[in-house]
């Protein structure tokens, strides 16, 4: 096992070779083409390829993986449980190069290596710097697309393929095709929701009293810079307000890996006028207190925006999604412009606190990063753009479980998000407008109907980034790893659909759902065996035990309070394949938690006994636990092992959630 690893790890790190810019399409035809080399998008080309269909990948930039190789290295989870097939595999090849079983903070280098292995080892044709322009339909079927060179705009190739996948950020070829979408907020009364549409609230929000005007109390001198005129509509009103982007920034504050924060082109420091005032109002300590400034392996960051000024532009995007390619880039480069800016106004306006600008002088842009980039990210954070509205939208209920689908292929799990998505004068202030943070719900699944177009419009077309949801719904869904999930379920979808002959409506979702189940990783390979709490067939409870719904793996968790004893939660697995098995067991962090809890683990031969060290047990990211491992143990068929986990004399909080068995 130790060499199988030693082995992964080596090829992991290895600096990947990427496919030649602009080559030239092998095939008059493909069986299926992805457009939008996203993390979505590289995981269906991956799964159609290993399924035995001609895949051609397009990316109108120079790099995969999209937000997860641009900077979005604190991976938005939500519950592990949702992250299932190829996506936990990345996360895993991920833990592998940091010599854990899996992890979800990384650097960008290592993520886009990983997904140009994704494409090596399927050997995915991928066609760069192409855009598309034109699309030719036959009825509802899609049969040709037109492209550019993203260079210089000449016209370039025209693709053939049975089947279609939209992995874009943006939904372009989605729109193209005449498909119904969205951009904006809904009201909340379109759908009977409560977090859609305008919403001032208090996430990331302004101090009260910060005045809006170039000249305080003069409204003739004009609004600050980033303030937009206008009112504050009705709470739930609906409009077209596409909310903010910004750069997820990759700095790093090793002196030999560092290049200096200097003054950037078109370098305008009255846009950081707000900031300064908002300073005034809530003085800073730290840099923590204008940013989320969280900390990446080997001395890097995933910087984030925080409070009411920081990196989201907020409302100068609102143009973006149905913008041509021209204005995207302005829109862009703007937002380059001004996150640039802001990193060096910090560090060198010296109306900005002493102890602010040395602390931020300490770091640089990263040598290793975005080489190609000026070491820069190369994706904007398009955290919304055009959604599309298919037989179903996924909406706020099925969030919060009000409204249950059965035709889940994937899973999501995180909270209803949405940064701000306007700065406008509200009674004499400036607020934000548009922040919402709505959790306290479990996983749910997410509608195959909610990845198709409406079945009178295209019928070989999958949408599995911008897909069919409400605004506030889409902010729990959009998360990297579930666009993964949703990007090899279309691809599953798209080859069943090619082999069956039939359209992407008539596909029998059933059948997809067991092809994801039975073969996760599409290599065939054994599936791993996962024992939830919610299975009474394998789960045996004895003892006082509490229900906790928030916090672990899955719906729930067993918890066992300080001072009680004699319980015991007994997790009996189903195995179906005999061989070699690593269990784990997941450990969600507790206040007050025993500082030592007993596992026996039950081979069918013997038992064994495993203590887990609270104080050993380092919870990486945005997560409440981990797996830990209970050692390597040789099964037979059947429900012959048993793993149990006791609150035996403990001195603290005991829980007990899922065990996992992972073939080795």
């Amino acid at each position: 096992m130790k060499s199988y690893l030693l082995n992964t790890l080596l090829f992991v790190t290895v600096l990947l070779v990427k496919p030649v810019y602009a080559q030239q399409p092998l095939r008059p035809e493909y069986d299926i083409c992805v457009y939008g080399g996203t993390s979505s998008g590289v995981i269906a080309a991956y799964t159609a390829a290993k399924l035995g269909k001609s895949v051609l990948l397009i990316e109108p930039g120079k790099n995969l993986g999209g937000m997860s190789s641009g900077g979005l290295g604190l991976t938005d989870i939500g519950n592990k449980y949702a992250i299932s097939g190829l996506a936990l595999d990345f996360y895993r090849r991920i833990g592998l190069h940091y010599g854990k079983f899996e992890q979800w903070i990384f650097e960008p280098h290592v993520a886009e290596n990983l997904f140009l292995d994704y494409i090596k080892r399927a050997k995915v044709e991928v066609l760069y710097e192409n855009r598309l322009t034109g699309l030719t339909k036959n009825g509802k079927l899609i049969t040709e697309i037109t492209l550019e060179n993203t260079r210089n705009a000449r016209p370039g190739k025209r693709i053939r393929a049975k089947m279609f996948i939209d992995c874009s950020y943006e939904g372009d070829l989605m729109a193209k095709a005449g498909v119904s979408y969205v951009v904006g907020r809904e009201a909340n009364e379109q759908y009977k929701e409560t977090f859609n549409g305008v919403q001032l609230m208090t996430g990331h929000q302004l101090p009260d009293g910060i005045d809006p005007y170039k000249t305080p109390g003069d409204a003739s001198s004009g609004l600050l810079w980033g303030i937009q005129p206008g009112v504050l509509e009705k709470d739930g009103s609906g409009d077209k307000k596409v909310q903010a982007y910004n750069f997820r920034i990759c700095l790093t504050n090793n002196k030999n890996n560092l290049v200096p924060i200097t003054k950037p082109e078109n370098y305008q420091p009255e846009r950081y006028e707000l900031l300064l005032r908002q300073m005034g109002k809530r003085p800073w300590k730290s840099l923590q207190d204008g940013f989320i400034w969280s900390g990446m392996p080997n001395g890097k960051t995933d910087i984030n925006n925080r409070n009411g000024f920081s990196t989201d532009m907020i409302g100068m995007n609102w143009e973006y999604p149905d913008a041509s390619y021209k204005r995207r880039a302005e829109i862009w480069k703007a937002h380059v412009d001004y996150t640039k800016g802001l990193l060096y106004f910090v560090g060198n306006d010296p109306r900005v606190a002493e102890h602010i600008r040395a602390e931020i002088k300490q770091w640089g842009y990263p040598k290793d990063e975005y080489t190609s980039n000026g070491n820069w990210s190369h994706q904007l954070y398009i955290r919304e753009a055009r959604r599309m509205v298919g037989s179903l939208v996924m909406t706020q209920h099925h969030c919060q479980g009000k409204e249950l689908v059965n035709d889940g292929v994937g899973t999501a799990a995180y909270t209803m998000d949405s940064h701000n998505c306007n700065r406008l004068v509200v009674n004499g202030m400036v607020k934000n407008e548009g922040n919402v943070e709505e959790g306290g719900f479990g996983p749910y699944p997410i509608s195959y109907r909610a990845i198709v177009p409406k079945a009178n419009e295209v019928s070989n077309l999958l949408v599995p980034v911008c897909l069919s949801a409400s605004h506030i719904a889409y902010g729990s869904i959009r998360m990297e790893p579930v666009f993964m999930v949703l990007g090899q379920s279309a691809a599953v979808a798209a080859a069943q659909a090619i082999d069956q002959k039939q359209t992407v409506q008539q596909v029998d979702v059933a059948g997809v759902q067991a092809k994801l189940k039975n073969n996760p990783l599409v290599d065939g390979s054994i599936p791993e065996i996962l024992v939830d709490n919610n299975d009474p067939l394998k789960v045996q409870k004895t003892g006082s035990w509490e229900v906790q719904l928030r916090g672990g793996y899955g719906p729930d968790y067993y918890l066992s309070e300080e001072g009680q004893s004699g319980g015991k939660i007994k997790y009996i697995p189903e195995v179906h394949t005999a061989g070699k098995y690593e269990i784990f067991t997941y450990y969600p962090k507790q206040k007050n938690g025993a500082a030592v809890t007993q596992v026996n683990v039950y081979d069918g031969k013997k038992t064994k006994e495993i203590l887990i060290a609270d104080e050993e047990v380092k919870v990486l990211g945005q997560t409440s636990g981990e797996w830990i491992s209970l050692g390597l143990y040789k099964l037979g068929t059947g429900k012959q092992a048993y793993i149990e986990i006791a609150n035996k004399g403990n001195n603290g909080r005991v829980v007990a959630d899922a065990i996992l068995l992972v073939p080795r």
